[in-house]
């Protein structure tokens, strides 16, 4: 008998006898892989975790031993193939390893084969081709099932393979970034040091002056202590950075009065102002208790302000703050304006900068 023959009664028989075996024949097989100890993965699902997709494979197997028309045969294999690869993918998503599928697969073809046995043993003068169909029959649900899953099981780990290198590109990229942010973090220190010192240095040259009033001279020498107290901060700063570079950092969160910070380096830069002719207004009330890092504030409004003094050459530079209206979550605003020659257009930099 060929493939494209049509089923006897004998062969529907055996199909509907394997319907009413189901659940004997998946308690067989759970305890068959049970009792295997090399496989262990099992023990840790339900069964009906374990059954999985394997009633719709012995579905379409026994589709295939009762269909009349070889276009059902081939669609209850298409059925059988297609349920064998979700049974695989969940399999996977299990935590199975390939060979424990596999070795799971094996198992259930030995518990089908026993059937298949036993039926024979029960009916003596059975035709012998039955017999031979429904074993070829099994032969091909064994290689379906295996190379469904194989197939399934490959696809994942390619998937799973690209998704690792996806990851590991994207660690790269950002390694390059944090690489080139670290690089331009010490640039700007370097350039925070420079400000500092030119301030220092302005007010040094005035107080060696011949000349310079009383009044002048004092002004200038407290200009001097803010600016040297103000470098001091900046290289307290930068050895921050660098212990949060090391995994040391420690942030210094205190109540301190910002208004007063504010105000004392506006007036320590104020001799960069007066060599360029700009003005230098610091305005906002007095004082302005808030929380957070002085010295990380002080950083911040130091780059704002001494390159808006950097960028400007007519008018001068205005820093204002002021407290929030938000009671629940206190905020503060500082604003530094210049009336520099401003942006191009499509610039990321906005004129006035909130923090």
């Amino acid at each position: 008998m060929h493939e494209t023959e049509q089923p006897s009664d004998a062969l529907r028989s055996l199909a509907a006898h394997l319907g009413l075996r189901r659940d004997d024949i998946l308690s067989a097989w759970r305890r068959a892989v049970d009792a295997d100890p090399d496989l262990t993965t099992a023990a840790t699902i339900t069964r009906a975790q374990f059954i999985d997709h394997i009633p719709a494979v012995l579905n379409a197997f026994e589709h295939r031993l009762a269909a009349h028309e070889p276009a059902d045969r081939s669609k209850a294999r298409e059925e059988q193939r297609d349920s064998a690869a979700e049974h695989g993918l969940h399999r996977w998503q299990q935590g199975y390893n390939q060979p424990e599928t596999m070795w799971e697969w094996g198992h259930l073809h030995l518990c089908l084969f026993r059937e298949l046995e036993d039926y024979e043993a029960l009916n003596v003068g059975l035709d012998v081709s039955v017999m031979q169909i429904a074993r070829r029959e099994l032969v091909l649900l064994c290689s379906d099932g295996v190379c469904a899953s194989a197939t399934r099981y490959a696809h994942l780990q390619q998937s799973e393979a690209a998704s690792r290198v996806r990851e590991l590109e994207s660690a790269l990229a950002q390694l390059k970034t944090l690489e080139q942010q670290r690089a331009e973090a010490w640039r700007e220190a370097a350039h925070d040091l420079r400000g500092r010192a030119h301030v220092i240095s302005n007010a040094s040259a005035v107080l060696t002056r011949d000349g310079v009033s009383e009044q002048h001279r004092t002004r200038f020498s407290e200009m001097l202590r803010l600016g040297v107290q103000s470098l001091e901060k900046l290289l307290t700063d930068l050895m921050d950075q660098a212990r949060l570079e090391a995994g040391h950092e420690h942030r210094h969160i205190t109540n301190f009065d910002v208004a007063s910070l504010l105000k004392d380096f506006c007036e320590s830069a104020r001799p960069l102002a007066t060599e360029k002719n700009l003005f230098l207004i610091a305005q906002g009330p007095m004082p302005l208790m808030v929380e957070g890092d002085a010295s990380k504030i002080q950083r911040v409004v130091q780059n704002l302000l001494l390159n808006a003094l950097k960028v400007t050459e007519h008018g001068g530079v205005k820093v204002t703050w002021e407290a929030g209206e938000n009671e629940r979550r206190p905020q503060w605003a500082l604003c530094v304006q210049d009336t520099g020659p401003g942006f191009k257009r499509g610039s990321a930099t906005p004129l006035e900068r909130v923090l």
